[in-house]
């Protein structure tokens, strides 16, 4: 089990999640560092000594209709099964307004279903997110024919 410890994503960061993002092949768009909380091998030093590696991290943004999402969670995979992804999601969703919406690959609905989210029938799901399902099942059909865009809300 890793040692590691969460603390605020700074400006520094903020290639280091870039490099995540893009290594676990998830959404590059939408990325702001000021949301972010990163999960950092080792205790978190001073930002003289910066941190320790970035081993995961995840952001709560601001999406079209007033919504809130969790998204960008994305933990390397060495570091993964070991409640790096849990305690994220607990931190970031600890003082989060409700309600709270993600988009998921439909194979990782049971993880987020533990944390209260549930998944949305199409006409109860924002038009915002409408939209994000029809251009991902264009794209998931293309690459990943058994699995869909799921849209989740907690609250």
């Amino acid at each position: 089990m890793a040692e590691y410890s969460l603390h605020p994503a700074t400006e520094a960061d903020f290639p280091e999640i870039k490099a995540l993002i893009r290594q676990v092949r998830i959404n590059p768009m939408g990325l702001d560092w000021r949301r972010f909380t990163v999960a950092v091998k080792g205790p978190v030093l001073s930002e003289v000594e910066g941190s320790g590696e970035m081993i995961a991290c995840v952001q709560l943004k601001p999406v079209p209709g007033g919504l809130t999402e969790l998204a960008s969670l994305a933990v390397l995979p060495a570091y993964r099964h070991q409640g790096i992804a849990r305690a994220l999601i607990e931190h970031q969703l600890a003082d989060a307004p409700r309600p709270v919406y993600l988009t998921c690959r439909s194979g990782l609905g049971k993880l987020y279903e533990k944390f209260g989210f549930r998944v949305l029938e199409a006409d109860e799901t924002p038009r915002y997110y409408q939209r994000l399902q029809r251009l991902a099942g264009i794209f998931m059909g293309l690459t990943r024919k058994s699995e869909s865009l799921l849209v989740m809300k907690l609250g």
